[in-house]
């Protein structure tokens, strides 16, 4: 059974005229995790879609980049997206549910959140308005601050983008922390475990850029060690 499948079996549980961010009190069984965390963003990339008031054909996109979504498949995506757009429901409350969901789950969230700066760049802009309604959800999630920056030196054209940063370390942190802190990095997005958390095959491709960021900021502080020997 697909994932749009069972996307479309939990919609169809949803009573009728009811809000899809109830949809999360539905899904919190392990095996339906993937389904929550698929919806999740696909929920919230609509919302941010709006944020600069108009929702692109490139910000659309991006969720195909993503999501992979199959031809016979498009409908349903489509109508996740415009549920969540038309809903009146503020995207804070959206964000709230989902930290609840997966409170025990930090990388998840941060996961999720890298989708979604995936989707703000989809036009090639960066808008003040979708840089607050990250920021708020990143808060809903309460994710640290680095977390943040790293995101976004990852993402964004002219963020401050030193090797530390990207690594998600304040810098001049001691290389023996940025060692194992990069080994852990490099653990957590190993595709088992990131599926094991509950993130789908789908999320999982967002890895692999971030693991190119990721490898390069390494190599460059490893660099400036053995240079400094």
């Amino acid at each position: 059974m697909s994932i749009w499948t069972r996307i479309s079996d939990a919609l169809s549980a949803l009573a009728k005229g009811e809000s899809l961010s109830a949809i999360f009190d539905l899904l919190r069984a392990p095996p339906e995790r993937t389904v929550a965390f698929t919806i999740a963003v696909i929920s919230l990339g609509a919302k941010m879609a709006k944020a600069d008031g108009l929702v692109t054909r490139d910000e659309v996109m991006a969720f195909r980049e993503v999501f992979q979504v199959a031809e016979e498949d498009t409908a349903q995506a489509a109508r996740v997206f415009d549920l969540a757009r038309k809903d009146v429901a503020g995207f804070e409350l959206y964000a709230r549910r989902i930290a609840a969901m997966f409170e025990h789950d930090r990388e998840v969230l941060e996961n999720l959140m890298e989708g979604l700066f995936h989707i703000s760049m989809a036009d090639g802009e960066y808008h003040c308005l979708e840089e607050d309604f990250l920021r708020v959800v990143a808060d809903e999630f309460e994710l640290p601050e680095l977390v943040f920056r790293s995101l976004q030196a990852r993402y964004v054209p002219g963020a401050v983008a030193d090797p530390y940063t990207v690594l998600g370390l304040n810098p001049g942190t001691p290389f023996q922390q940025v060692r194992d802190h990069y080994r852990k990095l490099v653990r957590d997005t190993h595709p088992d475990r990131m599926m094991a958390n509950g993130v789908p095959e789908e999320g999982i491709k967002l890895a692999t850029k971030r693991m190119t960021l990721i490898n390069a900021a390494w190599d460059e502080i490893r660099r400036a060690e053995k240079a400094l020997v």
